[in-house]
């Protein structure tokens, strides 16, 4: 699992949707290095107005036009202790929106504390917002994990399993039927929110499968673009294992249980692979299934349920005919 965390200098190189924010850099070039470790940035004009203690370490600082004429409204002196003093702070970075002119005292400060000082045009609402999403996106938690990764009726699916035991085989099938690959063999899960995790593949493998027997193929040139997917969100996983005849298996379907996911919770499945057991068309059906649980239908808990009014019923019936009075004749 990589921890989250990017530099300024790697995130205004090596992402376009910055340059798409047109960001340029007016000071602080020596603190390039310094890295971002929170996808939230702040906004605080408080911290110029005596109150750092509120800054945040590791979190853009974004000032507004509100800052930017406080500051132009303090005398040089005042200014000037005000920036040092909050430049003082852990801060990554300062972006300046609305393409405002900041004060000499504050591209001065930037450069005497190595934080580089950042300049866009668009507004502080519209800045904030792309800004928030593109680190929501670069700091997520990230971990490679081995499986296959589909997008089967809109759902995706995680198939996992021991080295060999069919996973490659089972996505190629249901490739066949229709649905889409998102990675085989490598999968890249990042998580976006508390129960949202985003699965991708590595750009080298990506399209590309390896079938024992027939090697690698690339399932976009044999089965068309329709056949593949970038990226998907992880929400069931199906784990492939060797059926042992010894072994209880839930026959009914009442057990839920998850799957752990860089700390989010995936609905799991467990499910016995033997000869003459057509696995993708199981996972197929296991998607069916799934989409009918979200939507609050679960065929297993309904016949459990209809199950036991039914003995209810039958209970009652026999407490009834056990309570009726003797006949005194």
């Amino acid at each position: 699992m990589t921890a989250p965390g990017i530099s300024v200098g790697d995130l205004l190189s090596g992402r376009p949707d910055v340059a798409g924010m047109q960001t340029s850099l007016l000071a602080g070039r020596a603190g390039l290095s310094r890295r971002i470790r929170n996808p939230h940035v702040q906004k605080t004009g408080l911290a110029l107005a005596g109150f750092d203690e509120y800054l945040k370490p590791g979190r853009v600082l974004v000032l507004g036009e509100s800052e930017v004429r406080y500051l132009q409204s303090l005398p040089p002196s005042s200014r000037t202790g005000a920036l040092d003093r909050a430049l003082g702070h852990d801060i990554p970075c300062i972006l300046v929106t609305g393409d405002l002119a900041p004060p000499r005292e504050l591209l001065d400060a930037a450069d005497a504390h190595a934080v580089p000082l950042l300049c866009t045009p668009m507004t502080t609402p519209l800045a904030i917002a792309r800004l928030g999403a593109l680190l929501d996106d670069v700091l997520a938690v990230r971990q490679t994990i081995h499986g296959v990764l589909l997008d089967v009726l809109g759902l995706g699916i995680l198939i996992v399993g021991e080295s060999g035991i069919g996973k490659s085989e089972c996505a190629l099938d249901l490739v066949a039927r229709g649905h889409r690959l998102v990675a085989d063999d490598t999968v890249e899960v990042r998580r976006r929110s508390e129960s949202s995790v985003i699965g991708a593949c590595p750009a080298l493998t990506r399209h590309h499968m390896e079938i024992r027997g027939l090697g690698l193929i690339n399932v976009r040139d044999l089965f068309g673009v329709a056949a593949t997917r970038a990226a998907k969100r992880v929400e069931l996983v199906v784990q492939l294992e060797r059926w042992d005849p010894g072994r209880e298996y839930d026959r009914l379907g009442l057990d839920e249980r998850t799957y752990d996911l860089l700390g989010a919770a995936i609905p799991l499945l467990s499910m016995p692979v033997a000869p003459g057991r057509n696995v993708a068309i199981l996972v197929e059906v296991a998607a069916r299934n799934q989409l009918l649980r979200a939507r609050g239908l679960n065929a297993a808990r309904a016949l459990a349920e209809r199950l036991e009014r039914q003995l209810d019923d039958a209970s009652d019936l026999e407490d009834d005919e056990g309570s009726e009075p003797a006949d005194d004749d």
